[in-house]
């Protein structure tokens, strides 16, 4: 349902918020998300572009948070790296279908619609502080040296 590049957005950005108190480079994020090196600085860009991080240069710099994580959606996340497309007129481009979707394309897009709002009620506040022992965020689970990964 949702690009790669998304996923790792949302995972950059769990990092992230998962340590407010300092910045953190590509590589430490790279690391804690099991995600390219190379690929992630242009997802980081991306979101900085959007205006969710910031970069900080110099010593001890690194990547924040640019907004609190009260006020950023999971679909915000994602649509500053690769926006979830509604159906708006038939993909097949079929004239009978100008002014209204076919009941496929009609349910098709009903269902982005229904994801649209769970991600755009749902924080990155509220995914860290959903997490437990029992079922620990990506982060917590890529850096436990138990973990392998499938």
């Amino acid at each position: 349902m949702i690009s790669q590049t998304a996923e790792y957005a949302l995972r950059a950005v769990i990092v992230l918020g998962s340590h407010p108190d300092r910045p953190l480079t590509a590589q430490q994020i790279a690391v804690r998300t099991r995600v390219p090196a190379g690929y992630l600085c242009k997802v980081l860009q991306a979101l900085g572009r959007a205006g969710l991080v910031e970069a900080q240069r110099g010593l001890g710099g690194g990547y924040v948070m640019s907004r609190r994580l009260e006020e950023l959606s999971i679909l915000d996340v994602i649509n500053a790296v690769d926006p979830l497309k509604r159906i708006d007129r038939c993909p097949l481009g079929m004239p009978a279908h100008e002014r209204r979707l076919c009941s496929l394309h009609e349910q098709l897009d009903q269902g982005i619609a229904l994801v649209e709002s769970l991600f755009g009620q749902t924080t990155i506040a509220q995914l860290l502080a959903d997490q437990n022992p029992s079922r620990p965020l990506c982060e917590v689970a890529a850096l436990d040296s138990s973990y392998s990964h499938p």
